[in-house]
């Protein structure tokens, strides 16, 4: 019966318990495929589309040993808002001042100075970043 077996035609009476698997594994990687691309896709989107404001410290300059003065400049809609968080550290590394500044001019780019006061001598002045927020 062996032999037998062995001369029949291949599919003839049904595909193979591993024609059956292989075809489920390709479905799934398929699936899951298009998933993590729509996942990208969506995350990409949603952080291009959420970029409100923009900013950059275009100089900063260490005072005195307790504050630094920083030339902030905040791109934008004309009608949008937000903050925008401005740090300082020291020579290790550690942090020594941070400031939330308020952007809320009606005008699509806004140069500001800010002093930021520190706890010690400040070597740098870094934006963490801007987030839009609701104007009520």
């Amino acid at each position: 019966m062996t032999a037998a077996r062995e001369g029949l035609p291949d599919g003839r009476y049904g595909r193979s318990a591993d024609q059956r698997a292989d075809r489920k594994l390709k479905i799934t990687g398929a699936v899951l495929g298009v998933a993590l691309l729509g996942v990208v896709g969506w995350s990409g989107f949603s952080y291009i589309t959420g970029q409100d404001l923009s900013g950059r410290v275009i100089t900063w300059d260490a005072v005195s040993d307790h504050a630094v003065t920083v030339h902030l400049e905040v791109v934008k809609g004309t009608d949008d808002t937000g903050v925008c968080t401005l740090r300082s550290q020291a020579d290790d590394g550690s942090e020594v001042g941070r400031k939330d500044v308020t952007v809320d001019q009606r005008t699509d780019q806004v140069d500001t100075k800010i002093t930021i006061r520190t706890t010690k001598r400040a070597t740098n002045a870094i934006l963490v970043g801007c987030t839009a927020t609701d104007r009520h």
